[in-house]
C-alpha cells in the first residue's frame, strides 16, 4: 500500500473516531439527559418523568457535608474524592450526600441503583436506612406524592476514590431492568471476546512470535479491566471488600494495556532491538511501580491522590507519544502491519484526548467509557492484524511449499539424470580399458619370455610395472562388478527368509562340498519377511559365502542362521576359517580395501558390495572375527509385516 493512502486512510480514521465519540457523547450521557434537574438540594419529578426509556439521573442539587463544608451545593462525579482538587488535604473521610425528591402524580414503586461506590455507604429515605455496605447497591421503595428526603453517608479510610462519584439513577424497575440488561450484555461481551482471542492466541505463541505472545497479553489486561462491571455488579448481592481496592486493579490493567499497545507497535515497525525502545521501555516500566506505591501511600499522605491522577494522564499521553513516533517508524519503514498500528494510534489518541477533554462532564448510560471503547477496538484491530498476519504466513507458506516441492521434483530429475549419465560413463571407461591393461600385461610376459636384453634392473621395473597393471585390472574388474550392481532394476518383493535360506544352501552347497566345508542352513523358528530384490540378495550372499570359503579349511563349516529380535530380522553368517586380524575390522566394509592375505586375488569390493546393499535394506551389518577361530558377520534388517 503507497504511503499517501495510508496517511489518507488515517485522517479518515481520526474523523470517524471523533464522530463516534461525539455522539456518544450526546447520545449515551448521563450528563446529556433531560431534565428534571436538581437544585438547592431539591429536584421536582412527576409521573411522566418515571414513564421515559431512561431512568432519571440524580445528578444535580445534592448538598454535601463533610469535615470543611456543610450543606455545599454539588453535582455527583464533580470530585473523584472529598480532597476537591486540594493536595493538602486528605482525599478520605466521612461525607453526607442530601437530595429531596418533590414528586407529583401518583405513587409508585421505584427504584434507585448507586453504581460503584468505593466507600462503605448508609442509605436513608425519610430517615428510614435502606441499605448498607460497600460496592453498588438498590433501594426499592414506595414513591408517594409530596417530598422525601434522600441521604447517602459514605466513609472511606483508603483508596483513590472516596465519596460518591457515579450518579445514581431513579426508575421503574422495568426501566432499570432493561438498562442494566442492555449494560451487562455489551460489558459481557467486551470481557468474553478477548479472554476468546486470548485464548486463540496460545494456539500462535510457538509459531506467532513475541507479536502473538503480547496480543495475549493485551487482550488479558483489557478482560481484567472490563472485569470491574461485574465486581460491582456482584456487590449488589454480597458483600465484596475488594471493590474498595479495585480502582488498582484497574489502573494496573489499563496500564498494561497502554504498554502491549506501545510494544506490538514497537514490533511491528522492527524497532524492538534499538536503543530508543530499550530506553522508552524502562522509562515505561518505571510508572506502574511508581504508581502502586501511590496508591499504598494514599491513607498517609494527602498528596499521593493529587499526583497519582496526574501522573496517571501524563502515563497515557507518553505511551500515546512512544506508540506515535514508533507507527510513524513503521509506515517509513513500510512495514505491513504499518496500517494496523498507525490506526490503533490513532483510536488511542482520539480516545485520549475524548477522556481528557470529556473528564467529569461524560458517564455512559448503556455501553462503556471512551477508554473503554479505545481498548475494545484495540483489541479487534491488532486480532484483525494478528489474523491477517496468520494468512499471509499460511499463504507464504503454501507457496514456498509448492516452489519447494517443485525444486525437488526438478532436482530429482537432474540428478537421477546425472546417476544415470554417471553409470554409463564408468561403464563405458571399464570397458574402454580392458583392452589397453590386458595388451600391456601381454607385453611385459613378451619381453619376460623372450628374456632378450633382460638384466636385473629391468627385470626390477617390469615387476613394478606388472604389480601396476593387476591393480589397474582388479580396480577395473571392482568398476565392472558395482557398474552391474547398479545396473539391477528389479522390482522389490517380499521374501520370505526360510525360503531365502534354503535358496542360499541349494546354490552353495555344492561349492562347499568341492572344498570339503560343510555349509549349514539354520531358518527361523518362525517365518519372517523382508522387502527386498532377490537379485541383489543373491549377490549379497554370494560375497560372503565366497569368502568364508577362502578363509575355511578341509572339514571347517560355514552356518547361516536367521531369528527375529523385536521388529527386525536378524541373519548371520559363520565360519571357522583363519579369522581376520583385529588391526583390519574397522576397514573391511571399505571400498578397494584388500587384506595382508589377499593383497593377490582379491578387489577389496566383495564387503564393500555387501554392506551397500544391506544399508540400501534399512539395515546395519556388524563383524566379529578371531584369528584361527573364524568370522561371524550379522546383519539386522526391518521385518516387511
Amino acid at each position: 500500500m503507497k504511503r499517501h493512502k495510508i496517511w489518507l486512510q488515517s485522517l479518515y480514521v481520526m474523523a470517524v473516531m471523533a464522530l463516534f465519540f461525539m455522539l456518544l457523547f450526546y447520545k449515551d450521557n448521563k450528563y446529556q439527559t433531560p431534565p428534571p434537574y436538581g437544585k438547592s438540594g431539591v429536584i421536582s419529578l412527576c409521573e411522566a418523568d418515571l414513564e421515559r426509556r431512561n431512568p432519571v439521573f440524580l445528578i444535580d442539587g445534592w448538598l454535601l457535608t463533610d469535615g470543611r463544608v456543610t450543606d455545599r451545593p454539588t453535582y455527583i462525579g464533580e470530585f473523584s474524592n472529598l480532597q476537591r482538587m486540594d493536595p493538602a488535604v486528605l482525599p478520605h473521610g466521612r461525607a453526607r450526600y442530601q437530595l429531596t425528591l418533590r414528586y407529583e402524580g401518583a405513587e409508585q414503586i421505584v427504584s434507585a441503583d448507586f453504581p460503584q461506590l468505593y466507600s462503605e455507604y448508609t442509605i436513608s429515605l425519610d430517615g428510614t436506612q435502606l441499605a448498607r455496605g460497600t460496592g453498588s447497591e438498590r433501594i426499592t421503595f414506595l414513591l408517594t406524592e409530596g417530598e422525601h428526603v434522600l441521604v447517602v453517608e459514605t466513609s472511606s479510610k483508603l483508596g483513590y476514590y472516596s465519596g460518591m462519584y457515579f450518579p445514581p439513577a431513579l426508575g421503574t424497575a422495568e426501566t432499570l431492568f432493561q438498562t442494566n440488561s442492555i449494560q451487562g450484555l455489551t460489558y459481557g461481551t467486551a470481557f468474553l471476546l478477548p479472554l476468546v482471542l486470548a485464548v486463540f492466541t496460545l494456539f500462535l505463541w510457538q509459531t506467532g512470535g513475541r507479536l502473538a505472545r503480547w496480543f495475549g497479553v493485551l487482550c488479558c489486561s483489557y478482560a481484567l479491566y472490563m472485569m470491574r462491571y461485574f465486581v460491582f455488579w456482584l456487590s449488589y448481592f454480597v458483600f465484596l471488600p475488594i471493590v474498595q481496592y479495585w480502582f488498582l486493579v484497574q489502573s494496573l490493567a489499563m496500564y498494561c494495556l497502554c504498554f502491549c499497545v506501545v510494544q506490538l507497535t514497537v514490533l511491528a515497525s522492527g524497532a524492538a532491538q534499538s536503543r530508543a525502545w530499550r530506553r522508552t521501555r524502562m522509562f515505561l516500566l518505571t510508572f506502574p511501580a511508581v504508581l502502586a506505591v501511590l496508591s499504598l501511600l494514599v491513607p498517609v499522605l494527602p498528596w499521593a491522590v493529587f499526583v497519582h491522577g496526574r501522573i496517571t494522564d501524563f502515563y497515557y499521553i507518553v505511551t500515546f507519544c512512544a506508540a506515535a513516533l514508533f507507527s510513524i517508524r513503521s509506515v517509513t519503514a513500510k512495514s505491513w502491519e504499518s496500517r494496523y498500528t498507525l490506526v490503533g494510534c490513532i483510536v488511542f489518541g482520539v480516545g485520549l484526548i475524548a477522556n481528557l477533554f470529556f473528564s467529569n462532564r461524560f458517564e455512559p448510560i448503556r455501553f462503556f467509557w471512551q477508554f473503554e471503547w479505545c481498548g475494545l477496538l484495540l483489541v479487534l484491530l491488532f486480532g484483525a492484524m494478528m489474523v491477517s498476519r496468520s494468512r499471509r504466513i499460511l499463504k507464504e507458506n503454501d507457496v514456498l511449499a509448492n516452489h519447494l516441492e517443485e525444486q525437488v521434483k526438478v532436482r530429482t530429475e537432474e540428478v537421477t539424470q546425472l546417476l544415470k549419465e554417471r553409470k554409463e560413463f564408468f561403464s563405458d571407461m571399464a570397458h574402454d580399458l580392458k583392452a589397453p591393461v590386458f595388451a600391456t600385461q601381454s607385453f611385459i610376459e613378451a619381453i619376460r619370455r623372450s628374456g632378450v636384453g633382460v638384466d636385473r634392473e629391468l627385470q626390477n621395473y617390469l615387476d613394478q610395472a606388472e604389480a601396476k597393471q593387476w591393480e589397474m585390472a582388479r580396480r577395473l574388474q571392482g568398476l565392472s562388478t558395482i557398474n552391474a550392481l547398479d545396473r539391477i532394476e528389479e522390482e522389490w518383493v517380499r521374501v520370505s527368509v526360510r525360503e531365502m535360506l534354503s535358496e542360499v544352501h541349494a546354490a552353495h552347497c555344492g561349492e562347499a562340498e568341492v572344498r570339503s566345508v560343510h555349509l549349514i542352513a539354520v531358518p527361523p523358528k518362525q517365518d519372517a519377511f523382508l522387502l527386498a530384490q532377490p537379485e541383489k540378495l543373491n549377490i549379497l550372499f554370494e560375497n560372503l559365502i565366497y569368502n568364508a570359503l577362502k578363509a575355511t579349511p578341509h572339514n571347517g563349516s560355514i552356518t547361516v542362521s536367521a531369528w527375529t529380535q523385536d521388529s527386525k530380522i536378524c541373519v548371520a553368517v559363520e565360519d571357522t576359517g583363519c579369522g581376520i586380524p583385529a588391526e583390519e575390522l574397522p576397514f573391511v566394509f571399505r571400498r578397494f580395501y584388500v587384506g595382508a592375505k589377499n593383497k593377490e586375488t582379491g578387489t577389496g569390493l566383495g564387503l564393500y558390495i555387501v554392506h551397500g546393499i544391506v544399508t540400501e535394506l534399512g539395515g546395519t551389518i556388524e563383524v566379529d572375527s578371531t584369528v584361527g577361530k573364524g568370522t561371524r558377520f550379522v546383519m539386522e534388517i526391518p521385518q516387511n509385516s
